[in-house]
């Protein structure tokens, strides 16, 4: 089982990812960190006798290559948005895109933003009416209930989690695309205009 696993997260995150960690291996030693520079001070000086696994969970920091290579792999990340809307801000696109169904993704870590192996994803309804920060929330909640599901193994096994059939959709979304959105004063109707003032207002 890993020794250790270096949970890169925000700081409002940390206590309750490392409480659902401890809980399934009491002798984890848990390292979290919310920087860049953090990250790489944790990865390149180890804490605990054994293998290192990396977790990374609602963060938009990306990891270099460096740091993926030097822990014990695969790492994982927890992305609050389905496959189908890699890239950042996947809430607001959905709702402007008119989306009905949402979700939360588990992947394997690489290089490449949002592009590495999916292992588990849940999925919900889009209720009538949401904004973007409605479906944050939603979101928000569904990813901690499916990092809860996978502790049990990420804690406690160094075997890598099992790959599932989804497959990464193929727009990738951008801050800037977020910003072209937004600052838009135009409309191409007024189910539009409506669509935009939920997902960027």
């Amino acid at each position: 089982m890993p020794a250790e696993i270096i949970l890169l997260t925000g700081e409002a995150e940390i206590p309750h990812l490392t409480a659902v960690l401890l809980e399934q291996n009491p002798d984890l030693v848990v390292t979290p960190v919310s920087t860049i520079d953090k990250l790489t001070r944790a990865s390149r000086k180890s804490r605990a006798k054994g293998k290192r696994r990396l977790l990374a969970y609602c963060t938009s920091i990306i990891v270099p290559d460096e740091v993926l290579n030097l822990v014990d792999g695969p790492a994982y990340n927890f992305h609050p948005g389905p496959p189908s809307y890699p890239g950042v801000l996947p809430a607001n696109f959905a709702i402007y895109d008119g989306a009905v169904q949402f979700g939360v993704t588990a992947h394997v870590m690489t290089e490449q933003v949002d592009e590495g192996a999916i292992v588990a994803v849940d999925t919900f309804e889009i209720a009538p009416d949401s904004n973007f920060n409605d479906l944050e929330i939603k979101a928000y909640l569904a990813l901690f209930e499916l990092f809860k599901k996978l502790t049990s193994q990420l804690a406690s096994s160094d075997e890598p989690l099992s790959e599932v059939e989804f497959a990464w959709g193929s727009r990738k979304t951008t801050y800037q695309e977020y910003e072209d959105l937004k600052r838009q004063v135009a409309f191409l109707s007024a189910e539009e205009k409506e669509r935009r003032q939920r997902a960027f207002d």
